[in-house]
């Protein structure tokens, strides 16, 4: 079997990549990390051979963003692959892959790394999470029977596990409050028409999106000028679920960041009614998916249901577009009344269906690697 290593790669290269691999995460794009300012970001690519003798022709056969966090005072980092990196997963020989990873984040000044395998373990049905929903004896997605269960996800942990590598949700308390959510919520778009998804509707979503149909609420496709009154929900939307907002500027980096290859990459809807917004949100494009990212909406109107009018019209707009899967993003496991539930009820009426991903994993590396990792999370506790 032929060796690999990892070195930089330009962001050119890396697009190049993704157009002939399109199918990675939003997070793992070179144009991502111009939407990160606290981190350092750089594109590394997978090549067959050897790296003492890295020959310009050998072939690349993976990509991946890395963003450093720099420990302050030093010159050495945090390396974080969000969603990533787009691997071989089903290898019996992980190594091959993470051994030149980890060299090469090494040679750069890694103190740890962070990665999160974009691969799902388990999934359930939207019928199963509302009956769970429904079951005062059901607390967790985990006490519910899974739809499917992917035995080279739960081989991927356990050699993760044998090589080192720590769960980031085992964590005794001393991480640093980054990385993305274990479960997440997906609707199906593939060889489905719009009647389809409209018939998969729960009934309670199905009469809320009547309701908004029957006012009148008008949903939007709108642009980058749109963004501070999107932004106004947003902050409301962070008050009332005791959230921290980020800032307007972090909205327009990203929209200019995601924007600047592919003028569809990043789009803002927005529902209103007689003129006013009610509710918006922003859908990224990349590759067969399509994420619906950072909803808001505002008290006033929430009668009118235009949060299940933005959703329907984004989720038919991604159908349109070619999308094969449009991913809600973030969910409670935990099925007991809390402030989330709600939002997993609307996920799932909207005929999602609950994935459980492998998680966020970290190594230590070098000699300090512990210490410095420990620093780093007191460190950022603080600010």
């Amino acid at each position: 079997m032929t060796s690999l290593y990892v070195r930089e790669i330009t962001r050119e290269e890396h697009l190049a990549h993704l157009r002939r691999f399109p199918d990675a995460s939003h997070l793992q794009i070179p144009e991502w990390g111009g939407v990160k300012p606290d981190w350092l970001p750089e594109s590394i690519g997978w090549f067959e051979g050897e790296a003492t003798s890295a020959d310009p022709h050998d072939a690349m056969v993976a990509a991946a963003l890395v963003l450093y966090r720099p420990m302050p005072g030093t010159r050495r980092y945090l390396a974080y692959l969000p969603d990533g990196p787009a691997i071989d997963w089903r290898t019996p020989r992980l190594e091959r892959w993470l051994d030149p990873l980890i060299a090469h984040l090494e040679r750069i000044g890694a103190f740890a790394v962070r990665m999160g395998p974009p691969v799902v373990v388990r999934h359930w049905d939207a019928a199963t999470v509302t009956a769970g929903i429904a079951d005062p004896g059901v607390r967790h997605l985990r006490d519910l029977p899974a739809a499917g269960i992917d035995g080279h996800a739960l081989d991927a942990a356990e050699r993760l596990r044998r090589l080192g590598w720590r769960p980031c949700d085992e964590d005794d308390g001393s991480g640093f409050g980054l990385g993305q959510p274990r479960y997440g919520c997906h609707i199906p778009l593939a060889g489905r028409s719009e009647d389809d998804l409209r018939g998969a509707l729960a009934p309670y979503f199905e009469q809320s999106l009547r309701t908004a149909e029957s006012a009148d609420v008008l949903v939007s496709w709108v642009s980058d000028a749109d963004l501070p009154e999107f932004h106004r929900l947003y902050t409301a939307t962070a008050s009332h679920d005791g959230f921290k907002a980020r800032p307007l500027d972090y909205f327009r980096r990203m929209w200019q960041a995601l924007n600047d290859s592919d003028e569809d990459r990043l789009r803002l809807y927005v529902a209103e009614y007689e003129g006013e917004v009610l509710s918006g949100a922003l859908m990224i494009n990349v590759g067969s998916r399509a994420w619906h990212s950072y909803p808001a909406s505002g008290r006033r109107g929430r009668g009118l249901r235009p949060s299940s009018a933005l959703l329907w019209r984004m989720l038919c707009d991604a159908r349109a577009s070619g999308a094969e899967t449009y991913d809600l993003r973030s969910i409670t496991p935990t099925l007991t009344e809390d402030r989330l539930l709600g939002r997993l009820r609307f996920k799932t009426g909207a005929g999602g269906r609950a994935v459980e991903y492998l998680g966020e994993w970290e190594l230590p590396v070098g000699s300090q690697g512990k210490l410095l990792h420990r620093a780093l999370g007191v460190y950022l506790g603080r600010r």
